[in-house]
């Protein structure tokens, strides 16, 4: 498949939340993550009960291709997966504080096994991150920062997705980013529950606590 093609198979023209798929790692995609090889590529389980996936929008906060693995067990138990990475590939012979590249090879790998799955047109919505964005630990000034935030504009609305009739968001995670956080209390404020777990036990109610704002 050619890059516009995996970019079509996770964002297929029309379909409700795509406009939230971000382009950016699907530019040079086979390029830059040709090299890359998993052996554990595989569908994982996740434990969500139906009676869990009621009213509920998923955002997967997972380091790298796991984030995307578990995107596409969302996708098998109704679903629709939404890369939300935008984080940039270093240049040839460069390091970076994170690696974007091994995404690329979960979204190659992730095209292939999307494509079999029959998503319905009311599936909700699940956004997929990279917990590793935030890694900004920079050893030497050679070391080339690409490291990222997501931003309110990155995900629906409250009154969105209210108004899709989703009230509740699941985060799978083993803990709440800061920059999820100040987009997350603003959904809370709005009436929208916020629940996390960390895959395989049921979501727990959080209460977010206001951001603290910095000078």
């Amino acid at each position: 498949m050619t890059d516009k093609e995996i970019y079509q198979i996770w964002a297929p023209y029309g379909k409700k939340w795509t406009d939230w798929v971000r382009p950016v790692p699907f530019v040079g995609l086979r390029e830059h993550s040709s090299k890359y090889r998993f052996s554990n590529l595989n569908v994982p389980v996740v434990a969500l009960e139906e009676k869990e996936r009621e009213g509920a929008a998923v955002i997967v906060d997972l380091p790298g291709v796991e984030s995307v693995k578990v995107g596409i067990a969302l996708a098998e138990i109704g679903f629709r997966p939404v890369p939300v990475y935008n984080g940039t590939i270093e240049q040839q012979g460069a390091r970076a504080t994170v690696d974007n590249q091994a995404v690329g090879v979960g979204l190659i790998w992730g095209a292939s096994a999307l494509s079999a799955i029959e998503i319905g047109e009311d599936a909700p919505p699940a956004f997929l991150l990279d917990t590793n964005r935030l890694n900004r630990f920079k050893m030497e000034d050679a070391l080339f920062d690409n490291s990222w935030d997501i931003y309110p504009q990155d995900l629906p609305s409250a009154e969105y997705l209210m108004k899709s009739g989703i009230y509740r968001i699941v985060i799978i995670s083993s803990r709440l980013s800061r920059d999820l956080a100040k987009i997350l209390y603003g959904f809370q404020k709005k009436g929208i529950r916020i629940c996390i777990t960390d895959g395989y036990e049921s979501p727990r109610n959080i209460k977010i606590r206001r951001p603290i704002k910095k000078d």
